[in-house]
């Protein structure tokens, strides 16, 4: 008597043999979407640029840089110590179409009918450049942030000179062509932050990563009643009640609706 049922076992096991290129396809696939791999890959492909269109003797390059800073730490996409300034530059792989402002606390990416905000990189970027200014104890005229956009989005808002994409980030550092550190200075600024980094470990990883989990768990906010928009957590500067903190709309002082209620001691 004929099996009919072990014939159809075989023939999917058979199958499924034949196609398992396309299992592994797919997990590759699924894995290289997720936020931390499209980051990566971002870093990657500036990491890469920059070897080949940025002379090493003249912009000496750091990659994954963490710093320890006000309590906990802060990691830098990437560092060019040239001699005509530091550049610090933030990545950000993203899809889709990007609305921001630079004194907007918040941007946001659409894809489709999908929304989603994300932090302002050049406020994120602003800590960056502060703790390398801070290291190397330079005048802010002499560190420049970059923020350059590695995947395929658009701008549908005006956005800063030093807000690219792909390579304009390399376009923009070439501009800068008066000299502000000789050759033994831009060594010593190298030498700094070869000396000042932490370790690139994992557990210095695990670290950061835990750092940025508990700041944001700390800064996230109640919706703005207002406008709908998020909140920050801002101090009171003056008067009776100068030192505590409260939610503030993202917005302010366009929207002051989440500034007169959820103050936090």
């Amino acid at each position: 008597m004929i099996d009919y049922q072990q014939i159809l076992v075989d023939g999917v096991l058979t199958a499924l043999g034949e196609l398992w290129w396309l299992f592994v396809l797919a997990g590759i696939v699924a894995i290289a979407r997720t936020r931390v791999v499209k980051g990566w890959i971002g870093e990657a492909l500036v990491r890469l640029s920059a070897r080949i269109a940025l002379k090493p003797s003249i912009y000496r390059a750091f990659h994954d840089v963490t710093l320890a800073r006000d309590g906990g730490t802060t990691q830098i996409d990437h560092i060019f110590v040239s001699p005509y300034g530091v550049f610090v530059v933030e990545t950000k792989n993203m899809k889709g179409w990007i609305f921001g402002g630079e004194k907007q606390a918040n941007w946001t990416q659409k894809i489709y009918r999908s929304s989603r905000k994300f932090q302002n990189p050049l406020r994120q970027n602003y800590g960056h450049t502060e703790a390398i200014r801070e290291l190397l104890e330079l005048e802010k005229g002499a560190v420049h942030s970059v923020v350059v956009f590695a995947g395929g989005s658009t701008f549908k808002t005006p956005m800063p000179e030093n807000v690219v994409h792909g390579g304009g980030y390399i376009r923009y550092i070439r501009r800068f062509r008066k000299r502000v550190f000789d050759e033994e200075q831009v060594r010593n600024l190298c030498d700094r932050i070869a000396n000042g980094r932490l370790a690139q470990t994992r557990a210095t990883h695990r670290a950061h990563v835990e750092n940025v989990a508990t700041r944001k768990h700390e800064a996230e906010g109640p919706v703005c009643p207002k406008c709908g928009d998020t909140t920050i957590l801002r101090r009171i500067k003056r008067g009776e009640r100068a030192g505590e903190r409260f939610w503030g709309c993202s917005n302010f002082p366009k929207c002051r609706g989440a500034l007169r209620y959820n103050v936090v001691t």
